[in-house]
């Protein structure tokens, strides 16, 4: 696509070739037309130039200022040949006499022909033109007393608001346009493009103009001011900080670099020009004295003395350096941390996560963020909070991903934080098996709370509320607060003084209430347009004793309540949470304003869902308590403890959640094949190799001693071979699969069939002589002779298992086979969803396995070759085993068609 653009940008150009002026000792003629079809600086000028129609733009003017000269161009087109180009216009543009350019092979490139006018500069009236011109002469003049070169200027021109900024910021530094000094005006230049808050540039302009301020201390102060959070500061730290109004002299860059070149110098002299300098110049840029320094002037110095030390560059030198380069790029290819050749390789994600630290996070009052500040120590904190009614799924991995990666990369914390407000749905047992899971995912909360052990606390906070005038207790039924919310209705107790709500929140405390008869709301605004700002229930009666705080408490806290305030009191920087809730973003705020507390930035993600599956709680529940799934620790769903129990290791979940990222949109659908995909590529780096028939075919190698039994060596892993290796027996009867099994030939199937040789993997090549059939005609047994010369080299290969004795039948297992649970990608979606369930997602079978398979034990994973990734399941006995399908292989070449 580039090459076809480049080649009808070219012919564009060769057409305005040759309608072009040509060019004299001026570039172009006052008063000669020239047609152009493009504009070269921005993409919208282009599209306001571009027409069916050429543009004729006339040099109507030159005028030269100091550097350079200038054309004015005008543009007439006839209306009624271009009717959405104005009839009128003019713009300004250097005039650059001709320069030859030659292209990568060395020809000479041909050049647009004709003045283009500068995009952003045009005007479409005549008044404005003239208006224009004498500014732009103006501004131009300007800009070239203070040191801009011509196109530089112009390029400034564009951007009005930044021009205006230079002016004044010239201005303030009290800079002689006349007898301008140029490095100044470069670093004023530099700060009218630097991202700092526009009333601190006036400050830094005054510094800069009295020869206080280099690049290196602007910056420093750019930065420093960056993370100010309040309106005054210490102006003497800041200037210590920032080494404003200090110098470093030559000298002492000398002597500073000379003491570091005489730390280093037997090293130096030995490796030559070889030896990191890189490291030296970081080391004196981030040291104390020379932190200020022009980094120019340090780095030219630090050039001088190694020159002076070393003498220049030789042939020696150049094959030196040659040499370690090869050795560097060879380790990195053949190290690449350790990674095994062959073995897929995990990729590098951004997962979308780039945060504020949490000295910009602004409150209402500047003392809110640095009270916080000092109890955390600028730490980034963050929290997983589930609420324990139900098992935790493959959402949720997600959603850990997220809150413990955080807290790790910006070297902060995570809590694990239970939000157990409502003691109706809520167990023990679901809090056990959150906290197991949270492990299982080697994710360690810097502590472990619930969101219950501040009961006390919220209470206080109820009647502060209250106090301030900000919660009332209502009468209403929950159906009548839910038609007035809609209708935007307040309730007929939403005025009741203060001291009556209190009286009557402390007999709620009290029980002297029934469930539904009164709660506890905010008076936010019923006019909002966000229902999530319309009365909010924060306390409502429940006589159920909570699995935490017991009978303590018949008032229970709302979500709405509790959330915001836990992790103000938790000293949250970071509340992450899914898209569903950023309706309630606005609500979260208004309750800390409401009490003055610290607010912690909220930041929400795409809900994550995954096809053929379902991640609702409730449906889960219903799954489980309907027996539509065995558990919930069923292999099927995807709750983390059925993942596990399927095979699915850690290393895998993270590596799915790292790629799938974050988004903003409301909900994030992935095909179920890419969680097979991390799975399958984590396995296949880690998981050893054994052999099963899934259905199996007997096998007779009739020229095979009926007493012999061969031990076959094979590694466990075809790549790593830091495995080792296993050996498995070989003897007559042997087992194959039946699709590997064709009793008469066809073109193209490299299995087992009549007169075709065939490869047994790591064993022997057999041919088939003959089969047995039952009274139906079905093949149950294949007569077939080996090659024990192996002189045959067999286009397709089979895997078997052999009898571990002769007349003793190898090992049994039970296989089970998984496939999604549901026919529908978005059962989620559907009425009757539980109607949806594939009645093939389980099927058991029995497989004959090799000696290796029998050996396994709890949690061990292995790859049947041909077949599958495979689990054994905590259904197993010691005589009989149990393997569940984690994911499937990819279709191999090699397998028989």
């Amino acid at each position: 696509k580039k090459k076809k653009k480049k080649k009808k940008k070219k012919k564009k150009n060769q057409k305005a070739a040759a309608s072009a002026p040509a060019r004299g000792e001026s570039s172009y003629a006052v008063g000669k037309q020239t047609k152009t079809t493009t504009a070269t600086n921005n993409n919208k000028s282009k599209r306001n130039m571009s027409s069916s129609t050429p543009a004729v733009w006339q040099v109507k003017q030159e005028f030269a200022v100091e550097g350079g000269k200038f054309l004015v161009l005008h543009r007439e087109v006839d209306v009624n040949a271009a009717k959405k180009r104005k009839p009128f216009g003019v713009s300004i543009c250097i005039d650059r006499p001709p320069q030859e350019k030659k292209d990568k092979k060395g020809n000479k490139k041909e050049e647009k022909s004709g003045p283009v006018p500068t995009a952003g500069l045009e005007k479409e009236t005549e008044e404005e033109a003239q208006c224009t011109v004498q500014e732009l002469k103006s501004s131009l003049e300007k800009l070239g007393r203070l040191g801009l070169v011509p196109a530089k200027a112009l390029e400034t021109l564009i951007d009005s608001d930044r021009t205006a900024l230079i002016f004044t910021l010239v201005k303030e530094a009290n800079l002689d346009e006349a007898n301008c000094d140029k490095a100044k005006f470069q670093l004023l230049y530099q700060l009218a493009t630097l991202k700092v808050d526009a009333k601190h540039k006036p400050t830094l302009a005054r510094y800069i103009g009295a020869g206080k301020m280099t690049k290196t201390s602007l910056e420093a102060a750019v930065k420093w001011l960056g993370k100010l959070h309040t309106e005054t500061y210490d102006v003497a730290q800041f200037e210590k900080d920032c080494g404003v109004g200090m110098v470093v002299s030559a000298e002492e860059i000398i002597a500073e670099v000379s003491n570091l070149i005489a730390e280093n110098k037997e090293e130096l002299t030995t490796k030559r020009y070889t030896f990191d300098t890189f490291a030296l110049l970081r080391k004196l840029q981030n040291s104390d004295k020379l932190k200020i320094a022009d980094r120019k002037e340090v780095k030219d110095e630090l050039d001088k003395q190694i020159l002076a030390l070393l003498g220049p560059k030789n042939a020696d030198d150049e094959e030196m350096i040659k040499k370690v380069r090869s050795e560097q790029t060879s380790k990195v290819k053949t190290a690449n941390n350790g990674a095994v050749k062959g073995i897929p390789q995990k990729k590098k994600h951004d997962h979308g996560v780039k945060i504020k630290m949490p000295n910009e996070n602004k409150q209402t009052h500047p003392e809110i963020l640095q009270a916080h500040l000092s109890r955390t120590g600028g730490k980034v904190i963050t929290r997983f909070p589930p609420e324990p009614n139900g098992f935790l799924h493959i959402g949720h991995a997600k959603s850990m991903f997220l809150n413990f990666g955080a807290s790790r990369d910006y070297g902060g914390k995570c809590f694990l934080r239970y939000d157990d407000t409502n003691p109706e749905k809520e167990s023990n047992l679901y809090i056990r098996m959150i906290e197991d899971n949270v492990k299982w995912l080697g994710y360690e909360p810097c502590a472990i709370t619930h969101a219950s052990q501040y009961f006390d606390r919220l209470y206080e906070c109820a009647i502060e509320l209250i106090k301030r005038g900000k919660a009332y207790v209502c009468h209403q039924t929950p159906v009548e607060i839910k038609a007035c919310r809609e209708k935007m209705l307040p309730s007929p107790w939403r005025d009741r003084p203060v001291a009556e709500t209190l009286e009557l929140f402390e007999q709620m405390r009290q029980g002297r209430f029934a469930e539904g008869e009164a709660t506890l709301r905010m008076k936010m605004d019923m006019t909002s347009p966000n229902p999530c700002m319309r009365d909010l229930v924060a306390y409502r009666i429940r006589y159920v004793p909570h699995p935490v705080s017991g009978d303590k408490y018949c008032i229970y806290p709302s979500y709405d309540f509790t959330h915001c305030l836990n992790d103000s009191f938790e000293d949250i920087t970071h509340s992450l949470c899914t898209l569903e809730f950023l309706p309630r973003r606005e609500s979260y705020y208004w309750l800390l304003d409401a009490l003055g507390l610290y607010k912690p930035v909220v930041w929400e993600f795409g809900r994550l869902n995954i096809t053929r599956t379902v991640m609702s709680k409730r449906k889960l529940l219903t799954l489980v308590t309907e027996k539509l799934v065995r558990g919930w620790d069923d292999p099927r769903l995807p709750t983390l403890v059925g993942l596990r129990r399927k095979g699915y290791t850690r290393a895998a979940i993270h590596d799915f959640c790292d790629a799938v990222g974050v988004t903003t949109n409301t909900v994030v659908w992935i095909d179920y094949t890419v969680l097979e995909h991390y799975c399958r590529q984590d396995m296949e780096a880690h998981v050893n190799r054994a052999m099963a028939i899934l259905d199996p075919l007997q096998v007779e190698i009739t020229n095979y001693p009926a007493d012999k039994v061969e031990q076959i060596s094979r590694p466990n892993h075809p790549v790593d071979k830091s495995r080792g290796n296993n050996t498995v027996p070989f003897s007559r009867i042997i087992y194959i699969d039946r699709s590997d099994f064709r009793n008469e030939k066809v073109e193209d199937f490299w299995g087992l069939m009549p007169g075709q040789e065939v490869g047994l993997r790591y064993a022997h090549n057999i041919t088939c002589t003959d089969v047995v059939k039952d009274s139906a005609g079905k093949v149950t047994r294949v007569l077939a002779t080996y090659d024990p010369e192996h002189k045959g080299k067999p286009k397709g290969h089979v895997h078997w298992v052999a009898q571990p004795q002769p007349g003793v039948e190898p090992a049994h297992a039970e296989i089970r086979l998984y496939e999604p649970l549901f026919n529908s990608d978005r059962p989620d979606e559907l009425k009757e969803w539980a109607t949806d369930i594939n009645p093939n997602s389980l099927t058991i079978i029995d497989a004959v396995v090799d000696e290796v398979v029998k050996k396994a034990t709890p949690d061990t994973s292995l790859q049947f070759e041909r077949v599958g990734f495979f689990t054994y399941d905590q259904d197993s006995t010691a005589e009989h085993l149990v393997f569940n399908r984690t994911v499937s292989l990819k279709e191999s070449k090699e397998k028989p068609k």
